[in-house]
Formats: structure tokens, sequence, C-alpha cells
């Protein structure tokens, strides 16, 4: 699979996991756990507002957000909670903020499932985990689905 079939940003961040080395690819990924942005105060006391994604090993919550561009596209803002002593899992989640937010719902959904695979991390991260951000996608991609089609 080409990563020119993947948004901008999201295919840019592929490139620079494929660029390098495995031992370089899980410091990258602890790069993106980092700058995984807190949640805002509007939902830091609102967990029933965060849906938790169970197939990841650690606690992972997540929602989205929609709003109008100003060309008048409705772009999603993704929110995740992920605890600081669980870097794989708030890597992923950085990967993909900073990756999918802010994009429109055809340019998420067409994004692949297997998406996560393109990282070349599947050696240096256990199967587990692997799954857990694919499930992060897909449960990022049916609430943009559900969403879109609420808003239509």
């Amino acid at each position: 699979m080409s990563t020119y079939t993947l948004p901008t940003a999201l295919a840019e961040i592929v490139d620079d996991f494929q660029a390098l080395t495995e031992p370089d690819r899980l410091q990258l990924l602890l790069e993106f756990s980092r700058g995984l942005p807190e949640l805002p105060e509007r939902l830091k006391d609102h967990p029933e507002l965060l849906e938790q994604v169970v197939e990841c090993q650690s606690p992972l919550f997540l929602t989205i957000e929609s709003e109008k561009n100003p060309d008048g596209a409705r772009a999603y803002r993704l929110f995740f909670k992920a605890p600081q002593e669980a870097p794989t899992t708030r890597g992923f989640a950085g990967v993909l903020h900073e990756g999918l937010d802010g994009l429109t719902a055809e340019e998420i959904l067409a994004v692949p499932d297997d998406m996560p695979e393109l990282l070349g991390l599947t050696r240096a991260i256990t199967p587990l985990r692997m799954r857990g951000m694919t499930a992060m996608l897909g449960r990022i991609k049916r609430k943009v689905a559900a969403a879109s089609r609420l808003e239509h």
C-alpha cells in the first residue's frame, strides 16, 4: 500500500517512521506520546463524554467533535486521554491526533484500516498493542461516520 492514499499529515508521519531503523521508530513513537495534547478543560471533568477503547492494553479514552472550516466543510477534532505511564498507547494516540485532527469525514474514513502496520513497528511492538492502535483508528472512523450521517 502506498502512503499517497493517506492524508498529507499522516503520510508524512508514516514516511518519517519508515525512514528510521526499528529502535529509532520506538524513539519516535515515544516523542509522539510526549506530544499528545491534554484534554481541554470542558472534557476533563466529564469522563462520560469519552469512550474507552477496550482493545488497548492501557486505559485509553477518546472522543471527537465537529466544527465548520472556513470553507464551510465539517472538520473533526480528536481528543484522547491516556496515562503518562503508557507511552506506547499515548504514542499511537499522538500519531493519530497529529495525522487526523482537523480533517473532513471523507479524509478520515478513507484511511486504510491497516494504516498502523505502515509505521513499521510490528516486530518491535506486541501484536496486542498493534491491535490496540488498529482499534483506536477503527473507533475514530466509526464515530466520524456516525457523526457525519447525523449532520447530513
